[in-house]
């Protein structure tokens, strides 16, 4: 699982051009939204694409997406449960 979080660092902020950001800087239980990474709504988007390019997933339900999208282990432990 560690290892997919980096992985999942790295993806997160080449698909999002996060710039000054290192995978070091972002901590696995971090907000992704708001307080944390500071992310919007086009963010959100670039993610869902990310999901469902790099691991097949698709989520069609709004508020499983806030709930995957909560932070970087939120993602992995999705990814981790349902990848095909």
């Amino acid at each position: 699982m560690e290892e997919l979080i980096q992985k999942l660092k790295i993806q997160v902020i080449e698909q999002l051009n996060l710039e000054d950001i290192e995978p070091s800087d972002i901590e696995e239980n971090d907000p992704l939204f708001g307080e944390g990474l500071g992310l919007d709504s086009i963010d959100a988007l670039e993610l869902i694409v990310l999901m469902e390019k790099e691991y097949g997933i698709k989520i069609q339900d709004a508020e499983k997406r806030r709930q995957i999208f909560t932070s970087i282990k939120a993602m992995a432990e999705y990814i981790h449960e349902n990848k095909k």
